[in-house]
């Protein structure tokens, strides 16, 4: 499996890393993510992702692969009280939060803690980034960065005070290569890309539900009409293409990938083996976007 070196955090990072969401989502039990996890960090993923507010992901985490702490960057997020007695983005809450957090993954620290997608104007206040920049000289954290799109991506972005950047990008969500990359590039930070498979949202031949993941990319895909995308159809090939083009983008250094299957990890790792996509292949995905795209095709949470 490829490594990155994650911009001047200087960790050496795996391309693919392991998305909680989906095991604390589906309600998955200690022994099936203690296979998940134990296979992919024995076929060589390094980095684990999780949040305060993804049910018990960060407890079946700590449960199964505590013991291996040396083997993975442990990345969470904080920010909503997600049953703690004291509202979002209060500045108690998240010193709260981050506690909650090391207790629940069996840790004294997690190499990096994002904002979990606040408001440009929270952040403007400041005093949610003073609480992580203290977590990180209490030991807490080794680095602290924003996850969320948009403004206040670019914002973060342009504080200065972040070393990660967490943010949506892929065939069907592509404002952040306008600005926000490049920006995060030209202060060496850290960049992870969630949804970088679009939710596979193609997958469905009818619309979604307006409540689903898919239902603003699968409108969006309709639309760009990709040559190598068959509506219904999530074969290896496509999904390959659709990851590749994520990580051939400039400054992104890995893409989170959540699964409760234990082996699409590994499935999605043979994608890689093809390497990034050829010049003319990424040509032609970001122009067809350039042509088709909305103005409210903003990133997506």
């Amino acid at each position: 499996m490829e490594r990155r070196v994650y911009g001047r955090t200087g960790m050496d990072v795996s391309v693919l890393g392991f998305g909680g969401a989906e095991i604390g989502f589906r309600g998955a039990t200690p022994a099936e993510v203690d296979k998940l996890l134990g296979s992919a960090l024995d076929a060589g993923l390094n980095v684990i992702d999780t949040a305060e507010c993804y049910k018990n992901s960060e407890e079946l985490i700590g449960q199964t692969v505590s013991h291996r702490r040396s083997e993975y960057f442990l990345f969470t997020k904080c920010g909503h009280a997600s049953g703690l007695d004291t509202p979002d983005w209060d500045p108690v809450t998240l010193e709260a939060s981050i506690d909650r957090s090391l207790k629940r993954l069996k840790t004294d620290y997690v190499d990096l803690i994002h904002l979990h997608s606040c408001s440009k104007e929270v952040l403007e206040r400041g005093e949610v980034i003073e609480v992580l920049e203290r977590a990180r000289e209490k030991g807490k954290t080794r680095f602290i960065g924003y996850s969320g799109d948009h403004d206040a991506a670019l914002y973060a972005v342009r504080t200065g005070r972040f070393d990660s950047l967490m943010t949506s990008f892929n065939i069907a969500d592509q404002e952040p290569l306008d600005q926000i990359l490049p920006e995060a590039a030209s202060r060496n930070m850290g960049v992870v890309i969630k949804r970088p498979v679009a939710n596979v949202a193609w997958r469905f031949r009818e619309q979604p539900d307006r409540s689903a993941y898919e239902y603003e990319y699968w409108n969006r895909l309709q639309k760009l009409d990709y040559g190598f995308l068959k509506s219904g159809s999530a074969s290896p090939e496509t999904v390959g293409v659709a990851l590749r083009y994520t990580l051939s983008a400039p400054g992104v250094h890995t893409a989170i990938v959540g699964t409760s299957n234990p082996g699409r990890w590994q499935e999605n790792a043979l994608l890689l083996q093809a390497g990034p996509l050829a010049e003319s292949e990424f040509a032609g995905i970001r122009n067809r976007w350039k042509e088709v795209a909305e103005p409210d095709w903003i990133g997506q949470e």
